[in-house]
């Protein structure tokens, strides 16, 4: 005999679900074995695990107090600076009237590091005057000489007036003398406070050049935007810039200026805390508000670049004054806590299945065991390629993540017992029950999904877990339920303890009272002689059956019984 076409696609789904596991598990261990990125450990927020914690101060020109609206606005940029890194489950906040305390999960890595202490105002200059670090010359002698310091009755000031930023008259004799005894590795010289009307003498932030820049022109609020990608012409990775309306018309005039100078005077640099992040020269007259920063970028140094770039106009200057590893806010004994009352209310599901739908509640474990396996390797994985971290506002929405899952178990079994009580066999009850119970889900799990995301977007980071976990396990479950109970279901009905109703199947006819055979067409009543369980199960059916009788029903049936009452009295 041909194998049915339900138990054909059970068997389809069920491999498919395999393949799903399959595929999952072999993606994460690539990570583990072959990247050597990721782990079969879900990796553990900032409150669960401990991490990094990096204090900046504000500074001001005139040692004033910042804002409210300022550090805001700091916090929201450092924020960005780091998702750009993709370290997940960061904490940025504001400490008194002046500080930011910057909190990452683990141990943050160089890159991070620089991102977040690279805080400064970013400025656009124009390149006066190129040189090498260095702070002597060989003499006469033979012999490796410093510099002198400044001469103080140098000249200071311009004997020209400068015509505009790229002017050479703004390199003064002092200005010169300063830049050649100027030292890149001396820490007490701090660029990052110079006055953006007058020249600066700073170096790059590799300390391989050394530049005299002229005036500030553009600041980083004039860039609304920076990206990276590949030229597809000359195959090198750059930067894409794109200004505001201000920042075009004056990024116009300045390529205007200085396309076609002679070098360095045509190069105009990008400076973020007092050091050069990039310097190129001006190969083109651009008036669109959008330039193109080449050279030998690699895609990664592209990326740092394109973010120090988009996310570098911060209002304020900062300064780090403490970098520390700082200890688990709640650490492990919360997270075993969250642990127990997780598989405390699994047993609790487990317990409550196993006595309302007997056998059925093996099911449901199954299924919870199943998306337990799924869940458990997608966070390895969204660790690994997205940066997440498990913090335990997520373990909470995982917990409440099996409040919702076993709402659809109920929902699923309970229209099968309708289809059964309607008098319906096992297998037509296992497919009408889930074309009219999956309907329910979709719609009840579409609502959970929308809740997540929008609490998601709008809560502040110490939320987000709970809502992105809560997002995750619905759309799982929702897989489970497609690709994992109801096949199972389909081939248990095709089973002789479950096809035939046995009372421990959680799918007996007769004890779920299913009396008649369709609307209103009751079968004859058991025998009041009937003894033993048989009797007592048959009228527990009874009772069943006229609780769940719809009113139509109920009108009926006292219809037909008034009329065998009346055919009774006239026959006496």
């Amino acid at each position: 005999m041909a194998t049915s076409t339900p138990v054909r696609r059970a068997w389809r789904a069920l491999i498919g679900l395999a393949a799903i596991i399959a595929t999952l598990a072999g993606i994460n261990a690539l990570g583990v074995y072959v990247f050597q990125q990721s782990s079969w450990a879900p990796e553990l927020a900032l409150d669960l695990q401990g991490g990094t914690q990096i204090i900046l101060e504000a500074q001001t020109v005139d040692g004033s107090d910042p804002s409210s609206e300022q550090m805001n606005q700091a916090v929201t940029i450092i924020r960005q600076r780091i998702d750009a890194t993709g370290v997940g489950e960061a904490d940025v906040t504001t400490e008194g009237g002046r500080n930011i305390v910057v909190q990452i999960p683990g141990e943050a890595d160089e890159e991070t590091r620089s991102r977040i202490e690279a805080s400064a105002q970013l400025e656009l200059r124009p390149v006066l005057f190129t040189g090498v670090p260095s702070t002597s010359y060989v003499g006469e002698d033979g012999n490796e000489t410093p510099f002198p310091s400044p001469d103080p009755t140098l000249q200071a000031t311009p004997t020209v007036e400068p015509t505009d930023a790229s002017d050479p008259a703004w390199i003064t004799e002092r200005l010169y003398a300063e830049f050649l005894a100027y030292d890149c590795a001396d820490p007490a010289n701090d660029p990052s406070r110079a006055d953006p009307d007058q020249p600066l003498i700073t170096c790059d932030v590799a300390g391989t050049g050394k530049f005299i820049l002229g005036p500030v022109e553009l600041d980083g609020s004039s860039i609304d935007d920076a990206t990276f990608g590949m030229n597809q012409q000359s195959g090198q990775w750059e930067v894409q810039l794109v200004f505001d309306g201000e920042g075009t018309e004056i990024f116009s005039g300045v390529s205007q200026r200085l396309y076609g100078a002679d070098p360095p005077l045509n190069q105009f640099a990008f400076v973020l805390d007092g050091a050069v992040i990039s310097a190129p020269s001006m190969n083109a007259i651009i008036t669109d508000g959008r330039p193109a920063i080449s050279g030998s970028f690699t895609q990664e140094t592209a990326q740092i670049l394109a973010d120090q770039l988009k996310y570098g106009a911060l209002p304020l200057s900062f300064e780090v004054v403490s970098s520390d590893t700082i200890s688990a806010t709640l650490g492990t004994q919360q997270l075993q806590i969250g642990l127990i009352a997780g598989l405390i209310g699994l047993a609790l599901v487990a317990i409550y299945s196993l006595i309302v739908y007997r056998a059925l509640g093996f099911v449901i474990i199954a299924s919870l065991v199943v998306m337990a396996v799924i869940t458990y390797l997608m966070l390895c994985i969204l660790a690994w390629r997205m940066g997440f971290r498990l913090s335990l506002a997520g373990v909470a929405g995982l917990i409440v993540a099996i409040g919702f899952t076993a709402d659809s178990f109920i929902v699923y079994f309970e229209r099968i017992r309708d289809e059964l009580r309607d008098g319906k066999s096992i297998t037509s009850a296992v497919e009408d029950g889930w074309g009219r119970a999956k309907r329910t889900i979709y719609i009840s799990k579409t609502v959970n999904v929308l809740a997540a995301v929008v609490l998601y977007i709008l809560a502040d980071a110490t939320v987000k877990g709970f809502a992105f976990t809560l997002g995750l396990t619905t759309v799982i479950d929702v897989l489970i339920f497609i690709v994992f109970t109801h096949p199972v279901m389909q081939l248990l009905a095709r089973t002789r303890f479950f096809g035939s109703g046995h009372p421990l199947s959680g799918m007996d006819p007769e004890a779920l009272g299913a009396v008649y055979r369709g609307r209103a067409q009751f079968r004859a009543p058991v025998a009041a002689s009937a003894k033993g369980g048989k009797a007592r199960r048959s009228s527990k059916s009874r009772g069943e059956a006229v609780r769940r009788q719809t009113i139509a029903e109920r009108k009926l049936a006292e219809e037909a019984s008034r009329r065998n009452g009346s055919a009774g009295e006239g026959e006496s």
